[in-house]
């Protein structure tokens, strides 16, 4: 594919790096000349200095002719995102999408303007991240969640801790504790490496599960992995900005008491007049003794929003040591996740790989409802829809050479929700969760087109 980036910041420059190894034909147009080095220095792409918005600029760019336009300067520079995005439209590029800060954008009838205006696809980074900590909050003994079929199958990721049941079984065995096929390991992040599990692959103490469940295997799953679920009736947040204001409004509606601790005095003053039945605290959320004063030990889940990383990771620190059971970071700086989890911090989030996954499923094929880049682990989750003649439905799973780095999890089929075997046989127009590694993303995508 022909691709074209505006915008080599943080989520720019870490989509070049995954469509890069696509073989896709990848330009980056940036009107910052040394993000642009950085970036050749890591990716196979053809950079261009200049404003995303300049004509002349897109079409040296290639625009006319692109498959997918991607617009993704910073937040700030949203009315640059959306003009880029439409010029490139109105001169030829196949698909376009852009990244915006207003929230009022995504509204559905207003969603529908910018569609009929030729955006076909809008994204707010922060938004799908406060989507993401709710559905943590929901599932609290997984590090990740992803729901398909409004729910009725799931993907949820747990830590091994010391005791947990499954330390040293064969990933076989975890059928044979109930005798049913309700849950299935798909992916183990061990260290720095990411593992598709064959049968025989034992779990190991620290290792990070990733396992496909319908509705009723969760819990079981989960007591298996050694997790309980706790209800989130009180919730601390640090960090006041939109991430934590949506979240807030989100889940003001299911817990009692929620509390949010912003350093800027202007920023307390709007959410204590946005927020009902949020208490505002004006501090900083790096300061223990603050967090003892505001009873941090009584709070079942704790979330640091601000946009420092490392503020947000030694919060969470704290606040574990103090007794908190549920802790989640947003945490900007990739290279920071498996730190963050190695300092005991429950789940992490990363508005950069959320916002990938949303984008890199347009390089795909038409079939792909939904992909989610996993936090913590190599690895890629996707939901297909089965094509008619596709290879995918030329006989069992265990016969069609599927790539050994991806594995079947899941089968959607009308209200029929199961886990796939090696006995499985997909039908057409079945959905499938599957779970890839990034180097054989091409190879699954051929057995569903």
């Amino acid at each position: 594919m022909k691709i074209i980036i505006a915008g080599a910041g943080e989520v720019g420059s870490h989509l070049a790096k995954m469509l890069s190894n696509e073989s896709n034909n990848l330009t980056i147009i940036d009107s910052d000349e040394s993000r642009l080095n950085k970036l050749r220095e890591v990716a196979d792409v053809i950079t261009i200095w200049g404003n995303p918005t300049s004509i002349e600029t897109l079409k040296e760019a290639g625009a006319e002719t692109a498959d997918l336009f991607i617009a993704v300067s910073p937040a700030h520079d949203q009315d640059v995102n959306i003009i880029s995005a439409l010029l490139a439209k109105k001169m030829g590029s196949k698909k376009v999408t852009a990244r915006i800060n207003n929230d009022e954008y995504m509204h559905h009838e207003n969603k529908l303007l910018f569609t009929e205006l030729g955006i076909d696809l809008l994204f707010y980074p922060e938004k799908i991240a406060s989507y993401e900590i709710v559905d943590l909050l929901k599932q609290t003994g997984t590090t990740e969640f992803m729901e398909f079929a409004r729910g009725l199958l799931q993907m949820v990721a747990f830590r091994l801790e010391e005791g947990a049941p499954l330390i040293d079984k064969c990933v076989s065995d975890m059928a044979s504790f109930t005798g049913k096929s309700q849950y299935k390991a798909v992916a183990i992040a061990r260290n720095e490496d990411t593992i598709i599990p064959g049968p025989q692959t034992k779990f190991q103490e620290g290792d990070l599960v990733f396992v496909i469940c319908t509705k009723d295997g969760v819990q079981e799953a989960m007591s298996f992995c050694g997790k309980k679920e706790i209800p989130i009736k009180n919730l601390m947040i640090v960090g006041g900005g939109r991430i934590a204001e949506m979240l807030a409004k989100k889940m003001s509606k299911v817990s009692d008491h929620i509390k949010i601790i912003e350093i800027k005095p202007e920023r307390c003053e709007y959410l204590a007049e946005t927020l009902d039945k949020v208490l505002v605290i004006n501090g900083d959320g790096r300061n223990s003794d603050l967090l003892l004063e505001e009873d941090v030990n009584k709070y079942d889940a704790f979330v640091a929003v601000t946009s420092n990383s490392e503020t947000n990771i030694l919060s969470c620190v704290a606040a574990k040591k103090m007794g908190v059971s549920k802790t989640i970071a947003e945490v900007e700086n990739i290279e920071y996740i498996k730190l963050a989890e190695g300092m005991g911090v429950d789940a992490v989030i990363n508005k950069k790989l959320s916002t990938a996954g949303r984008i890199f499923r347009f390089t795909l094929s038409n079939k792909v409802r939904s992909i989610k880049c996993l936090n913590g682990s190599d690895a890629e989750v996707l939901e297909f829809i089965v094509n008619p003649n596709s290879t995918i439905t030329k006989g069992p799973l265990k016969e069609l050479h599927f790539p050994k780095e991806a594995i079947i999890g899941g089968v959607i089929r009308g209200n029929e929700i199961f886990v796939a075997t090696d006995e499985t046989v997909i039908k057409p127009y079945d959905r499938v969760a599957v779970f890839a590694l990034p180097q054989v993303l091409s190879k699954v995508n051929k057995f569903f087109i």
